[in-house]
């Protein structure tokens, strides 16, 4: 028989022992400061969500409700705003806006995409006489601003005659302008290894079947992040529509939520708050679907492997 009375336990004495008074009062340190960061946090969050949430709560006011009480809950709930609203003052309604909405935000999406991606594996990958000069140029259109190329631009499409369409939106877009997405894309790229790109090159693979069979699913996180901030900046986007959009039926939403406002009679705040919130309702749905694969690609896509 063999004598297990002298062994010792499944845990070491030293792990049995009761915490120490200082390793008490560490803890009890510990737990306070936690509490202390997590109230201030909360605190901060709901005065930074205040505005959206009086918005939200303004648009199911009447219009002189909204001036007599500051508070974001409304006393007498009522949808006419957003009837009213989606009714619009011209001879279409507010989902005829959305549409136009979707025919820039789609093409211009998908535009983005897949040149930046191709544009980011060329840099990232190979290469080739004046990389260094070409990408230098590339990072330099970061620093330029938008006003200065307006003129040039608004001219060029005037030739081509595409003014008063959506041409000018998104076509731009297919061919790399976006250098800020093109430069995430080749920081991403880096911290992904080359294993298994030259596995596929050994098993008869070409460039292109590399970068779509490889590449591109694990640059998933990278491509959605860049998707979706194509999606809310294209949404939100007044002065492009502003400049080369003429007739309100091609009017997208940020152009006809100026519609609602008219300098000759009082707003209808009701009706624009209502308006606002469901112009905000896309963009709000499509990042918290999202927000995993956003968080993971500009994170990784900011770390140089």
């Amino acid at each position: 028989m063999v004598d297990v009375s002298n062994l010792p336990g499944p845990f070491p004495e030293s792990d049995r022992r009761p915490p120490t008074a200082m390793e008490r009062k560490l803890k009890r340190q510990e737990r306070r400061s936690a509490i202390i960061r997590y109230a201030v946090l909360t605190v901060v969050g709901l005065i930074m969500l205040y505005p959206l949430f009086w918005m939200i709560g303004a648009s199911f006011k009447t219009n002189s409700e909204i001036f007599s009480s500051p508070w974001f809950w409304p006393q007498e709930p009522t949808v006419q705003g957003y009837i009213d609203g989606w009714r619009t003052s011209t001879p279409y309604t507010f989902g005829h806006f959305f549409l136009n909405s979707l025919y820039i935000v789609i093409p211009k999406m998908v535009g983005v995409a897949i040149s930046s991606v191709v544009v980011a594996y060329g840099f990232a990958r190979f290469e080739f006489p004046g990389k260094k000069i070409l990408f230098g140029i590339l990072i330099a259109t970061l620093l330029l601003p938008d006003v200065v190329t307006r003129i040039p631009q608004y001219l060029l499409f005037r030739e081509l005659g595409w003014l008063d369409t959506y041409l000018p939106l998104f076509v731009p877009q297919w061919f790399a302008m976006e250098a800020f997405f093109v430069f995430m894309l080749i920081q991403f790229m880096r911290s992904v290894p080359r294993d298994m790109e030259e596995a596929a090159r050994v098993d008869g693979a070409n460039t292109l079947q590399v970068l779509w069979y490889v590449v591109v699913p694990m640059m998933r996180p990278a491509i959605i992040s860049v998707c979706l901030f194509v999606f809310m900046w294209t949404m939100n986007d007044f002065l492009g529509p502003l400049i080369y959009i003429s007739s309100v039926e091609n009017y997208p939403i940020s152009l006809a939520l100026k519609l609602s406002i008219d300098a000759t009679e009082a707003f209808a705040w009701n009706q624009i708050l209502a308006m606002t919130v469901l112009a905000l309702t896309p963009s709000l749905v499509v990042f918290f679907i999202a927000q995993k694969y956003f968080i993971e690609g500009i994170s990784t896509g900011g770390v140089k492997g």
